[in-house]
């Protein structure tokens, strides 16, 4: 039996795009019904696959950078964040960061900017079909992994969903913040970057962490925030028209992911 695919994915506001090893795929419904794909090579920085700590925050970077090669693929993709009510969270949750931020430190400031700054994700959940489509992300891709014969009997929440970052996220921000504020006592932007980029490192090696040692009972508490934020607010059911849109995209990320016919 072939080895599966270790695949991730993001979800559209109207479609899902899959990562895999080597390459990208994404499928969306177009506004006449029609359900277009497209996929490429990723961008890979392979130096730092060794480093603890950077390697997490690379391939962050990485799936950041297909989101351009899939607008340009696939025009009519709508991505998670680009509606202007989005925009205006975003602004507002960065605003207020800074607001709570000057008014002084201390652990209370840090946690309420560090829950200000979830408002934009939250925003962008509640409207349209992305989390829907989120959902179709993970039950697309747990039917690949288990075999299972119908995305829909799968359940909506998965192992492996960046969800899980944000409980070891906040931890290590906070204790960092709390770390740079001792020892400065006006804190740099620049200071303040390099605790926000060290933190996501950190969270990116728990989270991989958690995946070898799934069965621990660390693994597990570290895994529920993230689980029942997927169960409550971040996935919806989806209907069998967005599972149809999630199978063109699982179907053209193994296309283009399957191994080269040798010839004879």
């Amino acid at each position: 039996m072939a080895e599966k695919l270790r695949l991730g994915g993001m979800a559209l506001r109207n479609g899902l795009l899959v990562h895999g090893p080597t390459h990208w795929a994404a499928a969306v419904r177009r506004r006449d019904g029609t359900i277009a794909t497209a996929s490429g090579r990723k961008p890979r920085v392979r130096a730092v696959e060794t480093i603890a700590g950077v390697r997490g925050v690379v391939r962050l970077g990485e799936a950041m950078a297909v989101i351009p090669l899939v607008k340009r693929a696939l025009p009519e993709a709508r991505l998670p964040f680009q509606d202007a009510k989005d925009f205006a969270a975003m602004a507002a949750a960065a605003a207020g960061g800074r607001l709570m931020r000057r008014r002084g430190g201390g652990h209370g400031v840090e946690t309420a900017t560090a829950a200000v700054s979830l408002l934009p994700s939250v925003v962008a959940l509640r409207g349209g079909d992305l989390a829907a489509y989120h959902g179709v992300e993970h039950k697309a891709i747990a039917a690949y992994e288990t075999d299972a014969a119908d995305a829909a009997d799968v359940a909506k929440e998965h192992d492996r969903c960046g969800s899980h970052l944000i409980a070891p996220l906040l931890a290590s921000n906070l204790a960092g913040s709390a770390l740079l504020r001792r020892a400065l006592e006006r804190p740099s932007p620049a200071a303040q970057l390099a605790v926000s980029v060290a933190s996501l490192g950190l969270a990116v090696e728990v989270f991989a962490w958690s995946e070898r040692h799934a069965g621990s009972r660390a693994a597990r508490a570290l895994r529920r925030p993230g689980h029942e934020l997927q169960r409550i607010l971040g996935t919806r059911e989806p209907t069998a028209q967005q599972l149809e849109v999630g199978r063109a995209a699982l179907d053209e990320i193994l296309r283009v992911e399957a191994p080269p016919v040798q010839a004879t």
